[in-house]
């Protein structure tokens, strides 16, 4: 029965899920942590950039973060996560989605919220180095639904892979469109859609026979930019398409390592399909967190650590 019962109750204002999410984005002071960069060169022409911590002594242990939706790797939530595994005896690679490193990637394809090829491209880039025996996965938002859909489409994991951690995951990807198309979600929506269209000019000079201006004018919500960018960038239908084919809720029950699912009841992103209690209770691998509080990527504790954080790292270590 992996429901777990949540301790964490944060002080005062950070009750509220708005002001908890607002404040861990926006206003939280970095956390101080060194970061090296390498690159990934991809089979298909394109890049990844990844960015490394290490821990004060050696490890044989990894921990690959994946971010949100227009994140990158220096985003609080990343650096603190980061912070937290070098602390504890892990090595951290914070990975840059296709275009989210600082540089327009060179395809006119970049990231989508079910990628899981570029996944398998930093495990085996890390597996080659030959120094880590033991990896696991940590993702937020758009990212930990990828990990997701990683975890349970692959059928030959690497035997290196032993555990995973997704926090303020969406698992039905339609449900989280929706929740963010409410008026009450207005903020984050808006910021999402200034992001997204900066990467369309971008995608307009690099592919001028592609996109047009006239098209990026017609990108008026996130249903608009998956419609006219992300499904055929990547082959599917329409949107709807898109989230059905990748919605990590599905790829559940062939996840065959130990998970933790930390999602907040007061995730203003998150649908009742992205609180699996029927399926964690009779499940083997798949822990459920849902404290009541936490927003969306908000587990404000102290501005030096938060509880996913620490939550995240105990889960690895199995101490929790």
């Amino acid at each position: 029965m992996p429901l777990i019962e949540s301790t964490y109750s944060p002080s005062g204002i950070f009750k509220s899920g708005h002001v908890a999410t607002i404040y861990s984005a926006k206003l939280r002071p970095v956390p101080n942590i060194l970061q090296r960069r390498e690159r990934i060169n991809l089979e298909d022409g394109d890049f990844l950039d990844i960015d490394f911590s290490f821990a004060d002594n050696k490890t044989s242990k990894v921990a690959i973060i994946l971010h949100g939706l227009e994140g990158n790797a220096q985003r609080r939530y990343i650096k603190g996560q980061a912070k937290s595994l070098t602390k504890h005896g892990w090595d951290a690679v914070a990975v840059n989605f296709r275009g989210c490193s600082g540089e327009p990637n060179k395809l006119f394809s970049s990231y989508n919220a079910g990628k899981t090829d570029d996944l398998q491209a930093v495990v085996d880039f890390l597996l080659k180095k030959e120094k880590y025996d033991t990896l696991s996965l940590i993702g937020f938002s758009l990212g930990g639904n990828l990990m997701l859909k990683y975890l349970g489409e692959q059928r030959n994991l690497p035997k290196e892979i032993e555990s995973a951690v997704a926090i303020s995951t969406p698992l039905n990807l339609r449900g989280t469109l929706e929740s963010l198309s409410n008026f009450d979600n207005w903020v984050y929506r808006t910021s999402f859609l200034h992001n997204l269209r900066k990467k369309l000019k971008i995608k307009v000079q690099q592919f001028p026979e592609k996109m047009s201006p006239s098209d990026v004018k017609q990108v008026k919500s996130l249903l608009d930019f998956d419609n006219l960018y992300t499904a055929p960038a990547f082959g599917f239908k329409d949107a709807y398409d898109y989230y059905k084919q990748n919605s990590s809720g599905q790829f559940l029950p062939t996840i065959s390592i130990p998970v933790l699912i930390l999602n907040a009841k007061n995730d203003s992103f998150l649908t009742e399909e992205s609180y699996p209690y029927s399926f964690a209770k009779n499940s083997e691998n798949i822990y459920l967190e849902t404290p009541e509080y936490g927003g969306h990527v908000g587990f404000h504790q102290t501005n030096a650590t938060y509880y996913s954080e620490k939550r995240a790292t105990s889960f690895l270590n199995k101490e929790a």
